[in-house]
């Protein structure tokens, strides 16, 4: 006969791991450094791997990542193959959303997308842009009546490695893309910084990421609630990561040596006062 201890410590540890919380969130099957991306072992990585890691270690919930296609994921969570959908945005596919409810959480970082043109070319009106290389997929909010009107021919690629390339060639007048992660790959995986550069003058759209579900509202709401407990450590990975890097209105579209300079300049002003 087992000690009634051992018997009750035995209860207690079987109790816990069945009431553990765990959710699956899904993810993109994309490329989009340094928000996100999947490495050799189809592993989820990033920025975003980082924050929901910190999310459950400071909830106590585990969770896992389902990697799937762009347009699988969506019809994943409506049909409640996973629990939450990141990124997502209240904005996104409202038809297919239609008749569904869905729950969002605050805004979880903070994104631009636009042109980036190469530096010869930055400055110029929007009419002197003819050609704009995009991925498949990609909706270039504040261009389509000039495309519509045939003022603007579009050239699709598959991936961002081949629109930047097109770009890169001069086949097309720009390039539209998120900023961050354009930068991120121009700097980082093509070894070819400056290149390509984001111009302001032209229209871009400003927006933020959200995690959303259909059945865990309650969730969201403790995911809100870390949003804000711990803002010093998310600053801290925004930072690291550079997801937000220079997208503040008086920064966005400024070349890095630019703002390297002004900080050196703002250091050295703080250190003689």
């Amino acid at each position: 006969m087992k000690p009634s201890h051992v018997c009750s410590l035995f209860v207690v540890v079987c109790s816990s791991a069945v009431s553990a919380e765990r959710y699956v969130i899904g993810v993109e099957k994309l490329a989009f450094a340094p928000h996100y991306s999947i490495d050799a072992q189809g592993q989820y990585q990033g920025f975003a791997r980082d924050l929901f890691g910190l999310f459950g270690e400071k909830s106590g919930v585990e969770l896992s990542y389902k990697v799937l296609p762009v347009e699988q994921l969506l019809p994943a969570l409506l049909s409640a193959q996973v629990d939450f959908k990141y990124p997502d945005s209240e904005t996104w596919a409202q038809v297919q959303k239609a008749g569904h409810t869905l729950t969002y959480s605050q805004d979880v970082v903070e994104y631009v997308d636009g042109v980036l043109v190469a530096p010869q070319r930055l400055g110029r009106p929007l009419e002197q842009l003819k050609r704009l290389a995009m991925v498949n997929g990609w909706t270039p909010w504040g261009y389509q009546q000039r495309i519509d009107a045939g003022l603007i021919e579009l050239t699709y690629s598959d991936d961002l490695r081949q629109m930047i390339r097109q770009a890169m060639k001069r086949d097309t007048d720009g390039a539209y893309f998120n900023v961050a992660v354009a930068t991120h790959y121009l700097d980082n995986i093509r070894a070819r910084p400056g290149a390509l550069i984001f111009d302001p003058k032209l229209p871009y759209n400003r927006g933020t990421f959200k995690l959303s579900s259909i059945k865990h509202a309650d969730v969201i709401k403790r995911f809100d609630r870390f949003l804000i407990d711990y803002q010093s450590e998310i600053a801290a990975l925004k930072s690291q990561y550079k997801v937000e890097a220079n997208l503040d209105a008086e920064r966005v579209g400024v070349e890095q040596w630019k703002l390297d300079f002004l900080e050196r300049k703002k250091l050295k002003e703080a250190q003689t006062r």
